[in-house]
């Protein structure tokens, strides 16, 4: 790739959408590598996928887990380990060796202000313009999320402090007017409401607020069930949420997803595709499964003019390009 090509490449989101003039965009999402592994494995789960032209893909930021070290002395030292670094590295490779626009995930958990600030700045000198602003889970250490004492507790806080960016106000008061970056911000949405909102319209009031504070557009959370987006996406044009929202998809692929993806991600599976999925001898079976129920819901929602299939790849490619092959 040249110079050129990345710069042709580098869009907002919502250009990308614009762009297409109702076209339904195929892209993805990866994680980063687990540490002491290279690159490659990255682009071995992205190669297969890029026949399908994805205008930009999503990388997740793991943010710090504690252990605590036995001292031998009736003591534990508490240690912070970071198991998924190099958020920032992936993006810049990405749009350096494919051309296209990569979106750092965001979190309000595990950073202060400052640092915010100084992984914002990283990105605008990258020439990143795209991020994904997300509060993040508790750790496995917590019952419930907890902010940093100098950080973000909040989306609408984070997407508010990369607003002010924007604008070139940066936290040190002496920069009288500093750059003004130029992101485009994500968001996420929960068709089947976030855990801890007492209600689902409670959950898009908070969503319009994110919206309100300079959110250009919303990703969803894994559904199984398209009705449950299309009725989502209705309550949130009702309350006043008029920007692009990207459905998310994740193809099933094991039988222990049936138990184990309702329980972490708090959403529901359609009695078809339990009965489905139980019906399997095996893996393999599943995944062919998950295929299937994923072609189904893709060609619905492209159907419906969706701006965006947004594929949560989790580094397995296979069944994700098998869809697409068969919709895109």
């Amino acid at each position: 790739m040249g110079f050129l090509t990345n710069l042709e490449g580098t869009m907002k989101i919502t250009e990308h959408i614009k762009a297409a003039k109702g076209r339904s965009l195929f892209s993805f999402e990866i994680l980063p590598p687990l540490k002491g592994q290279n690159i490659q494995s990255i682009y071995d789960g992205i190669d297969p996928l890029m026949e399908f032209k994805p205008p930009f893909i999503d990388v997740t930021y793991h943010r710090e887990e504690y252990v605590f070290n036995d001292q031998g002395n009736g003591l534990l030292q508490k240690k912070i380990v970071r198991k998924r670094p190099g958020t920032v590295g992936i993006c810049a490779a990405i749009q350096s060796k494919y051309g296209v626009d990569a979106v750092p995930h965001i979190l309000c958990g595990g950073f202060s202000k400052e640092d915010t600030e100084n992984f914002l700045i990283d990105l605008d000198f990258l020439g990143i313009q795209n991020v994904m602003a997300l509060r993040g889970d508790a750790v496995k250490s917590e019952t419930y999320f907890t902010p940093e004492k100098e950080g973000n507790h909040f989306a609408k806080e984070l997407v508010e402090q990369i607003g002010d960016m924007n604008q070139g106000k940066y936290l040190d008061k002496v920069i009288e007017k500093g750059h003004n970056t130029d992101f485009c911000v994500g968001v996420a949405g929960y068709p089947e409401k976030h855990m801890e909102a007492p209600s689902l319209d409670k959950d898009i009031k908070r969503l319009k607020e994110k919206v309100d504070a300079g959110a250009e557009y919303v990703v969803t959370q894994m559904f199984f069930d398209n009705q449950k987006y299309f009725e989502f996406v209705e309550k949130c044009r009702v309350h006043g949420i008029t920007v692009p929202i990207i459905p998310g998809l994740k193809p099933i692929a094991t039988k222990r997803q049936l138990s184990i993806i309702p329980h972490r991600f708090h959403v529901d599976m359609p009695e078809d595709l339990i009965h489905e999925v139980e019906k399997c001898k095996d893996n393999k079976e599943v995944r062919e499964v998950g295929v299937e129920w994923g072609i189904y819901q893709s060609k619905e929602l492209i159907a419906a003019g969706v701006p965006v299939l947004h594929y949560y790849s989790m580094g397995k490619s296979t069944n994700i390009q098998k869809i697409a092959k068969a919709v895109f």
